[in-house]
Parts: C-alpha cells; sequence; structure tokens
C-alpha cells in the first residue's frame, strides 16, 4: 500500500465519491485502508464532504487511536477483519439500497448471475444480525468473509474488501449492481443458478479481469 499521507488523501477522495455511487447516504458508511501494523478510518459522524486528511483516524492493531479524535464507531471489525485477512489492504462498508433490501430479509446473494464471481466464491454470504460497533457483530463479519471478498450484513449493509481502495471501492459497487438484479430477478420468477463447475470457471477467468486482478 501507499504512504500513510497518499492514504490519508485517497480515503478522503473515495469517500467524496460514496453519495455519488448510490453506495451511502449522509454520514453512513466508513473506509478504512491498511496502515503499517494498523489502520487509517474515516471519522464517526463527519459528512465525507467534511473529512479532511487530518481527520482520518490512525488506530493500531490494539484498537488505540488518538484521544483528541474519533473514529467510525464501526472501528472494531475493520480491526478485526485487516487481523485475520492479511490479504485485505481496504475495506468500504456502505448501506446501498438493494444489498442492504437483501440484508433486511437475511438473503444471500447466490449463483444467479456470473458477476458473483465478484466476491471470491460462490455466494455473498449474509453475516447474522448483531448490534453494530459490538465484538458480536465482528466476529459474524469475520465468519461471513471467510473465503470470501464480500459480504452482506443483516438489517445493516455489505463490506466489500481490496487489495487498494480503488479496487474495494469497485467491488461494491459491483456487489449492489448484483444484488439489484437479484432483487429484480425475484419478482420476475425463480432464477435459474449457475453450476458449481460454471461458477469455478467464471472465478478462474476473473483472476485477469478488470480491477479484480489490481493491487
Amino acid at each position: 500500500m501507499s504512504d500513510e499521507p497518499t492514504l490519508r488523501q485517497e480515503l478522503v477522495t473515495q469517500g467524496a465519491r460514496l453519495a455519488a455511487s448510490g453506495l451511502s447516504q449522509g454520514t453512513s458508511g466508513n473506509l478504512s485502508a491498511r496502515c503499517g501494523e494498523g489502520f487509517l478510518i474515516t471519522p464517526s459522524g463527519t459528512p465525507y464532504e467534511q473529512i479532511t486528511a487530518e481527520g482520518i483516524v490512525l488506530i493500531d492493531r490494539d484498537g488505540q487511536w488518538p484521544a483528541s479524535q474519533r473514529p467510525s464507531s464501526e472501528w472494531r471489525f475493520h480491526r478485526d477483519i485487516y487481523l485475520a485477512r492479511p490479504d485485505a489492504l481496504a475495506i468500504v462498508h456502505v448501506h446501498p439500497p438493494y444489498a442492504t433490501a437483501l440484508a433486511m430479509c437475511r438473503k444471500d446473494i447466490p449463483p444467479a448471475h456470473y458477476m458473483i464471481a465478484v466476491g471470491g466464491g460462490d455466494s455473498i454470504r449474509c453475516a447474522g444480525y448483531h448490534t453494530y460497533g459490538t465484538q458480536a457483530l465482528s466476529d459474524a463479519v469475520v465468519e461471513a468473509l471467510e473465503g470470501r471478498l464480500a459480504c452482506l450484513m443483516a438489517n445493516h449493509g455489505m463490506i466489500a474488501l481490496g487489495s487498494s481502495l480503488a479496487q474495494a471501492m469497485w467491488r461494491a459497487v459491483e456487489v449492489e449492481n448484483l444484488a439489484r438484479q437479484y432483487a429484480l430477478a425475484l419478482q420476475i420468477g425463480t432464477p435459474v443458478m449457475l453450476t458449481d463447475e460454471e461458477v469455478t470457471a467464471v472465478l478462474e477467468k476473473f483472476a485477469h479481469y478488470g480491477l479484480m486482478s489490481r493491487s
């Protein structure tokens, strides 16, 4: 990953894209990037257009941060994901309409479209519900992300991982688009699922697909 000043500015830049992308509204959601032994995360309760590079919070692996700052209330699952997943260098947590609607119904996204591969497997799981900011929620999210690059969060939202902030943002957009397509298909009829062999073939091709292959 980049140096700390560059990461801080990238978090500001990508945060400013959230509303326009349709991924989040107001102050909802949060972004982070691995930085040394800890990570940088967006502050709590601050509109994205008001976040500055200096306002981004650095948290160490023990969950400590400067007393003068207040990180996102969801910092815990960011910390635990980084500890559990060495491959994760950036995390996007958002509340987009369709992914959140499926999460409110506690539905996984199954292999109804080949873009399921964007999540790194044959499904995008929905983590169990727990109060935001708690260790229980963090544990559920880490479990749902095992072998995956994205998950839904019951009655809450969505998480996407990446080897860069740009990749994590791209993945979040793709998961929301997939959720929208699946929700529409459910209104029309019963979506036909891809076979295990078909999903495996797509996963192999995705190693060289767009941002999926970039760090």
